[in-house]
């Protein structure tokens, strides 16, 4: 079976890594000129890091990924602190691997690497896709500036903007979300001791909320800052903005923030759309994943890691059923949609808990992250999330 993946992003390279080792011929198709992901952090609850070891990329990870010590709640304007259970080094105890945080580019790179050690030819560069078409049960790719190829197989992993989901389904309904949101990395040199914790921490306030957690190893600190509005409206995270005006927007804010906003070199916009979970992602010798078929706000930060478990779950599936496509594609479907619908719906719902506005207040702010962040709320919330296993779960 022949089949070519449009995208190099983490979840088009996980699908081509997944499936080199379950004996498949890949061929990956990206139209950047470099294998460069834009300078931003992921993070990677326990159901990822599975995907990633499971994959062989253990010892890797252990040099590129910070480990956390821990996770918690802090109040927006006094900085009052609320201790999380469930990461740092309980993660492995209770889901069997850990919580990390890494740079997109090191995954990236690492993915690469191993898939370049497996078959050199696999990574196609600067192949930007200019038409699809089904005939007879195969697959043409047209690309600018190259030659047309042939597949029997196609995964579209080209994100939130996918030409192949256009291509089968037509332009998608975003809608605002009435949120947008602040990013950057922050060398750790530049922030002073007390900030430089290997602690990931949400801070919570009336309209807004803060993100930061550290970044290989420590020597980098990533923020995302989400505020309410909709004054932008470029759906794209290399919109540049200024360093005032990401001040401006949490001036009011606790001291911390203001150190943050000011050691960020380039502070970047990012409108946050939504839209509705797709109720199919395949169509005839054609599939989806990712950002393709489930883009969702970064709220229960499994954006990344969804995209890796599809890669993975697909390959299984192929394997499986390698003599039936149209029945791989089905099992795999109905492996995952249910799964990341739920994502998107509680992604949706956190943006709201995050923002709310008994958080005004400390004795408001008080009560509600007590009820909120107990120990009950967040396991309804994350349990059924980092105990997934894509090796276990049925195809």
């Amino acid at each position: 079976m022949r089949i070519s993946i449009v995208g190099g992003g983490l979840g088009g390279l996980t699908a081509a890594l997944a499936l080199l080792n379950q004996g498949f011929k890949v061929t990956v198709y990206e139209q950047a000129k470099v294998l460069k992901e834009l300078g931003a952090g992921v993070q990677l609850g326990p159901n990822a890091v599975g995907v990633l070891y499971q994959l062989g990329l253990q010892t890797q990870m252990q040099s590129i990924a910070s480990e956390t010590k821990g996770k918690r709640v802090r109040l927006w304007n006094t900085g009052q602190s609320w201790p999380l259970f469930d990461l740092g080094a309980l993660a492995v105890s209770m889901y069997g691997y850990p919580y990390l945080t890494v740079h997109r580019a090191d995954l990236q790179r690492v993915l690469a690497e191993k898939i370049h050690a497996i078959d050199p030819t696999c990574i196609v560069l600067n192949a930007k896709v200019s038409g699809v078409e089904q005939k007879n049960g195969l697959v043409a790719l047209s690309f600018e500036g190259h030659e047309s190829v042939e597949c029997d197989l196609l995964i579209g992993a080209d994100g939130v903007h996918s030409i192949i989901r256009k291509t089968l389904f037509g332009d998608d309904e975003a809608r605002q979300s009435g949120i947008m949101a602040w990013r950057g990395v922050i060398d750790c040199k530049k922030l002073p001791s007390h900030m430089n914790e290997m602690v990931a921490t949400n801070w919570v306030g009336p309209g807004a909320h803060v993100v930061q957690y550290p970044l290989r190893n420590g020597a980098l600190m990533n923020f995302v800052g989400a505020i309410e509005g909709n004054r932008w409206e470029i759906e794209s995270w290399s919109e540049k903005g200024s360093t005032q005006e990401c001040l401006d927007d949490f001036k009011a804010w606790h001291e911390d923030i203001q150190t943050l906003i000011k050691a960020i070199d380039t502070p970047y916009k990012w409108v946050l759309k939504v839209r509705d979970p797709m109720p199919s992602w395949t169509k005839g010798s054609i599939t989806l994943l990712g950002d393709a078929c489930h883009p969702m706000l970064p709220f229960l930060a499994q954006g990344a890691g969804m995209a890796l478990e599809d890669g993975y779950v697909l390959s299984r599936a192929l394997k499986k059923f390698s003599a039936h496509l149209p029945q791989a594609l089905e099992h795999y479907e109905k492996a995952r949609i249910e799964r990341t619908s739920r994502v998107v719906d509680g992604s949706n719902a956190n943006a709201k808990r995050f923002h709310n506005p008994a958080l005004a207040d400390a004795r408001g702010a008080a009560e509600y992250v007590n009820k909120e962040w107990s120990e009950e709320r967040v396991k309804e919330r994350y349990e059924w999330l980092f105990r997934y296993n894509v090796q276990e779960v049925e195809i």
